[in-house]
C-alpha cells in the first residue's frame, strides 16, 4: 500500500534521506578501507536506517474519510485521552469549559484535523516554553496555538495545539473568517505534543480516560 506523507515533512524527509544515504555509503567505504570493521559498519548502517524510518513514520499522513456530522465532535489528532475535566479557560471564553486532552507520542500520526464544521472565529499563536506535554502548566506556558471554531450545533469549540519537550514547531492553517470542514487538515505539530479541546459544559462525552483516539474518526462528544 502506498504511504502518504504530510507536506510539512517534505524538506525534513529529503534531508534525512540524503544524510542517511551518505552515511550508509561512507560506512561501506570506511569498512573497505579498513578504517572500521565490518560489525561497526553494520551497526552504523542499521542505526541510520532506523532513524530514517522513524522520520518517515512521523510524517506519515494516512488518508481518512470522516463521516461528517454536526452532532459530533471528532478527535482532532491521534493519541491517548489523558484528561477529561471541567476547567476555567482563561484566554478566550474566560469561563468554565469541559476540557478533553489528547496526548500524542512520537509514533502517532501528528496531523491536526478540524473537530467540527464551522467558522473560524479566533486563531492565535503563542510562543512559550517546552515543558513535557503532560505537565499541568503546559497548556498555558508552552508554545501553542489557540483556535476557536463556531459550529451551528455546539456553538464555539476551542482547540489548542501544544508543543511538548521535543516539539519545536507548530503549524496552524486556521485563519479567522475561514469556513472549515470537519476532518480536514488543520495543521501539524512536529515531534510530539498534545491537543486540548474545550467544549461547553454539559456536553456528552463519548470517550474515556486512556482510550486511544484516531484523528478524524473517533467521536469525542455527541449532541443529542
Amino acid at each position: 500500500m502506498f504511504i502518504q506523507f504530510h507536506k510539512e515533512g517534505a524538506k525534513i524527509i529529503l534531508g534525512a534521506t540524503i544524510a542517511a544515504t551518505a552515511i550508509i555509503f561512507l560506512a561501506d567505504f570506511a569498512a573497505e578501507s579498513s578504517v572500521i570493521n565490518h560489525w561497526l559498519k553494520v551497526v552504523v548502517q542499521v542505526i541510520t536506517l532506523f532513524m530514517l524510518i522513524m522520520v518517515l513514520q512521523f510524517f506519515r499522513n494516512p488518508k481518512r474519510v470522516t463521516a461528517i456530522n454536526d452532532n459530533h465532535v471528532i478527535a482532532p489528532v491521534d493519541g491517548k485521552v489523558v484528561v477529561i475535566e471541567e476547567v476555567f479557560e482563561t484566554e478566550y471564553f474566560k469561563d468554565k469549559r469541559l476540557m478533553v486532552s489528547i496526548f500524542m507520542s512520537p509514533i502517532n500520526v501528528h496531523v491536526t484535523r478540524y473537530a467540527v464544521n464551522g467558522l473560524v472565529k479566533y486563531s492565535k499563536y503563542h510562543p512559550g516554553k517546552y515543558l513535557v506535554a503532560w505537565h499541568p502548566k503546559a497548556s498555558e506556558e508552552n508554545e501553542r496555538t489557540t483556535v476557536v471554531v463556531e459550529n451551528r450545533i455546539f456553538g464555539e469549540i476551542l482547540y489548542r495545539q501544544i508543543a511538548g519537550a521535543l516539539a519545536r514547531r507548530i503549524v496552524n492553517y486556521a485563519k479567522e473568517g475561514m469556513q472549515v470542514v470537519q476532518g480536514t487538515d488543520a495543521g501539524f505539530i512536529k515531534f510530539g505534543s498534545r491537543v486540548d479541546l474545550y467544549l461547553p459544559l454539559g456536553t456528552q462525552i463519548n470517550v474515556k480516560l486512556n482510550e486511544k483516539a484516531v484523528g478524524g474518526k473517533t467521536i469525542i462528544a455527541i449532541k443529542q
